[in-house]
C-alpha cells in the first residue's frame, strides 16, 4: 500500500520527475535525429565524391583511347606489320594503365557491335565508355590472366540472398571504344580496365573520401567497395586478420533496394561484421541494366558511443538534481506526515478489532487536526453500530436458515416437475405413434384380412390358380402385423421386454427402421446403413434404446425437410480406454448453428416452436447416460449434423470372455 508520505512526494515531484525527463528526452531525441541526419548527409557527400571519381575514370579512359586513335604515332603504327602493331598497342596499354587494348578492323568491329553497344557506337563514328560485365570466356579470349584475376570464391555471408553459386568468375570492366579514321585501315580501337581485385582503384576512392579529411571528420573509419551485382569484387573492407572481404556479399535488403528498385541506399547497414553508416549507388552497364553497386561508408560505433555518452550525461545530471530535491522536500513536509501517521496507526488498531482505539488530541489546528477530531467521532459511531450489527447478524442467520429450507423444498418440486415433463414427452411420443398405427394400419389390415378370407371361402377350389397371390397377401398382412407388434413393443417395453444385459445395437436399429419407415418414405429420404461384422453387446433396456434411436432418426428426417440422405452406421469404438459400440446418425440437412451445439441437449430446447416440448434430446441423453454411455453431436465438414451414441460393452460379457 502506498503511504501518504509517498503520495505527497509523488504529487510534489511529479512535474520534476515526469515532465522534465520528457522534455529532456524530446530534446535529446531531436538532437540525436539531427545528428543521424548529419551522418547520412556526410555519407551522401562521400558517395558523390566516389561517384565523381568513377565518372572521372570513365572519362579519362575514354578520352585517352580516343586521343591515341587520332594520334600520328597510331596512324604510323597502322602501316606496320601485325607484330609491330601489337607491340605498339602493348606499350600504349601499359602507358595508359589499361588491362587490355586491341584494334578491330571494320569487318570484325561490325560483328562485335552486335554484342557490345560501346563498339556499336564506335562503328558509327562516335566514342563510348561504359561499365560492362564480361564473362569468363570473354576475359580468357582477351587475356587468360584477366580470367584468373576476375575469379573470386564466394564466401557465405549472413543476411545475403541464398545462392548455389560457389565462384564469381565474371569481370566488371571499364569498357571503351572509339573509331579509327586512319586511311586504308579503318576500324575500332577497344580498351578497358578490369575492376575485379583492382585495389588501386578502390583504395584511391577511400583516400579521396576519408584519408584527406581534417578536423572532426578525421576520426571516421571509412571503407569503399565495388560490387558486381551483390558480390564484393574490389574492397578495402576487412575480414579477420586484415584480409580483404573479397567474395562476400551484400545483405538481401540492400540488394533489393539498390539493384531491384534502382534506388540509392543512404542508411545504416550491416557490412560483413559490423554496422556502418552506408551509401550504395546502383551502377548500370551499356545495355542500361543494373549490374553492380558503388559503396562508401564509415563505422557507426564511434558515433553511437558519442550519442550514448550524451544521453548518460544529461540524465545523470537530472538524477543528481532529483536526489538533492527529495530529502529537502521530506524534511519540510515532516510536520504534515506525523498526524497522518497517527491516524493510520489508529485505523490499523480498529481493523485488528480494538474498537476503543482513538487518535487523541493533535497539536495542529489546521485541516489535518480537524480531520483527526472528526475521525475520533466517527470511531465512536462505528463502535456503537458494531454492537447493533452483531445483534442484527443473529437475526439474519435465523432468516437465512429459513430461506434455505424453503429453497430446498422448491428445488425438490422443480426436480419432480422435470421428471414429470420427461415422462410426458415419452408418453406423448408413444401416444402419437400408437394412435397413428391404430388408425392407419390396424383397421385397413382387418378389412383386408376379412375380405381375403371371404374370397377363399367363396371361391373354394376355384381359388387354386390364385393361391400364390393370396399367400403373398397373407405374408404382407403378417409383415404389417409384425410392424404393429414392434410398435407396441416400443410403446409398452415393460410388457414385452425385461431388462437385458445383452443388447445388440444393430438388431434394435433394424426394428426401429421398420417403425419409422413411413416417416422416411413420406419425406423421400434415402437411408444408407453400415454395420460392422461384429460389435460388442451393450447393457441397456431395448425399449429405451429404441426410443433414443427413433428420436434421432425422426429429428434427422425433419431437419432435411425433404429429399436427403440419412447415413446410419454401427461399429465398435473405444472411449476413455473402455471398449463399446457406437451408433452414428448423420444427415445432409443445414446442420446446427455453432452457438447452439452446446445447448441441443438442454431441456426445452427445440427448433420447432409450437410443435414439440424440446425434451426429446434431453430425455435421450438421460437414458443413455443411465446406461453408462453418452450422446455427442457435431457439424460435418460436408454439411449436415452427426449424432453419435456410444454405449460401453456389456460387463458380463467381458467377465465371460
Amino acid at each position: 500500500m502506498i503511504s501518504v508520505r509517498l503520495r505527497l512526494l509523488i504529487l510534489a515531484l511529479l512535474p520534476l520527475v515526469v515532465l522534465l525527463p520528457l522534455l529532456l528526452w524530446l530534446a535529446v531525441s531531436r538532437w540525436a535525429a539531427n545528428y543521424d541526419n548529419l551522418l547520412i548527409a556526410n555519407v551522401e557527400s562521400d558517395l558523390r565524391i566516389a561517384e565523381q571519381y568513377l565518372d572521372q575514370i570513365l572519362t579519362t579512359t575514354g578520352g585517352s583511347v580516343a586521343a591515341l586513335a587520332r594520334s600520328t604515332r597510331f596512324r604510323d603504327a597502322t602501316s606496320r606489320s601485325e607484330d609491330q602493331m601489337q607491340s605498339f598497342l602493348d606499350t600504349e596499354r601499359k602507358a595508359l594503365g589499361l588491362d587490355f587494348l586491341y584494334f578491330l578492323p571494320m569487318s570484325e568491329a561490325d560483328e562485335a557491335a552486335r554484342d557490345w553497344p560501346v563498339i556499336a557506337a564506335a562503328t558509327r563514328g562516335d566514342s563510348a565508355t561504359e561499365i560492362d560485365i564480361f564473362s569468363s570466356t570473354d576475359l580468357f579470349a582477351i587475356d587468360p590472366t584477366l580470367e584468373d584475376r576476375a575469379r573470386l570464391p564466394l564466401i557465405e555471408t549472413e543476411a545475403a540472398v541464398p545462392t548455389d553459386r560457389m565462384i564469381e568468375d565474371r569481370g566488371m570492366v571499364v569498357h571503351t571504344a572509339t573509331d579509327v579514321p586512319a586511311p586504308g585501315r579503318a576500324g575500332v580501337l577497344v580498351g578497358g580496365i578490369l575492376l575485379n581485385r583492382n585495389l588501386d582503384f578502390i583504395d584511391t576512392i577511400n583516400a579521396l573520401v576519408y584519408q584527406a579529411e581534417s578536423g572532426a571528420k578525421a576520426d571516421r573509419q571509412g571503407t569503399a567497395t565495388l560490387f558486381l551485382e551483390d558480390v564484393r569484387v574490389s574492397t578495402n573492407v576487412r575480414l579477420f586478420e586484415g584480409e580483404r572481404a573479397l567474395g562476400t556479399r551484400v545483405s538481401a535488403v540492400v540488394r533489393n533496394r539498390v539493384l531491384g528498385e534502382g534506388r540509392t541506399w543512404l542508411d545504416r547497414a550491416f557490412v560483413v561484421n559490423d554496422w556502418y553508416i552506408s551509401g550504395y549507388l546502383p551502377l548500370t552497364d551499356s545495355f542500361g541494366t543494373r549490374v553492380g553497386m558503388l559503396y562508401v561508408g564509415f563505422l557507426e560505433a564511434p558515433f553511437v558511443a558519442a550519442k550514448r555518452s550524451a544521453y548518460i550525461l544529461v540524465f545523470t545530471a537530472f538524477g543528481g538534481i532529483l536526489l538533492l530535491t527529495i530529502p529537502l522536500f521530506l524534511r519540510m513536509a515532516g510536520g504534515i506526515f506525523s498526524p497522518l501517521e497517527r491516524m493510520n496507526d489508529t485505523i490499523k488498531q480498529v481493523e485488528n478489532g480494538q474498537l476503543d482505539a482513538r487518535i487523541g488530541a493533535v497539536d495542529n489546528r489546521d485541516e489535518i487536526g480537524q480531520v483527526a477530531a472528526h475521525l475520533d467521532e466517527l470511531l465512536d459511531q462505528v463502535q456503537a453500530r458494531d454492537r447493533a450489527l452483531r445483534s442484527w447478524a443473529d437475526e439474519l442467520n435465523t432468516r437465512v436458515e429459513d430461506r434455505t429450507s424453503e429453497l430446498r423444498q422448491a428445488n425438490a418440486k422443480l426436480e419432480s416437475t422435470y421428471q414429470q415433463l420427461v415422462m410426458s414427452e415419452k408418453l406423448a411420443s408413444i401416444g402419437e405413434i400408437t394412435a397413428g398405427v391404430a388408425h392407419e394400419i390396424n383397421n385397413p389390415v382387418a378389412v383386408i384380412q376379412g375380405n381375403l378370407d371371404v374370397i377363399r371361402e367363396t371361391l373354394g377350389e376355384a381359388a387354386t390358380p390364385l393361391m400364390t397371390e393370396l399367400n403373398l397377401i397373407d405374408r404382407q398382412i403378417g409383415r404389417i402385423n409384425a410392424i404393429v407388434g414392434k410398435l407396441l413393443q416400443f410403446a409398452r417395453p415393460s410388457e414385452f421386454n425385461a431388462f437385458s444385459e445383452h443388447v445388440d445395437v444393430a438388431t434394435v436399429l433394424d426394428d426401429c427402421l421398420v417403425l419409422v419407415d413411413h416417416v422416411i418414405t413420406r419425406a423421400e429420404v434415402t437411408v444408407t446403413t453400415d454395420r460392422a461384422p461384429e460389435t460388442p453387446a451393450v447393457q441397456i433396456n431395448p425399449g429405451e434404446l429404441q426410443q433414443v434411436i427413433i428420436n434421432l432418426v425422426v429429428n434427422a428426417v425433419q431437419a432435411m425437410n425433404s429429399a436427403g440422405e440419412l447415413s446410419i452406421s454401427v461399429h465398435p469404438a473405444e472411449r476413455d480406454g473402455q471398449t463399446g459400440t457406437a451408433l452414428v446418425v448423420a444427415d445432409t440437412g443445414p446442420g446446427i448453428a455453432r452457438e447452439r451445439l452446446n445447448t441441443v441437449f438442454d431441456p426445452f430446447y427445440t427448433t420447432k416452436p409450437g410443435e414439440g416440448t424440446g425434451l426429446g434430446l434431453s430425455v435421450s441423453q438421460t437414458l443413455i447416460r443411465q446406461a453408462g454411455g453418452i450422446i455427442t453431436v457435431r457439424n460435418r465438414a460436408e454439411g449436415g449434423a452427426e449424432f453419435t451414441v456410444w454405449l460401453p460393452e456389456n460387463s458380463d460379457q467381458l467377465s465371460a470372455a
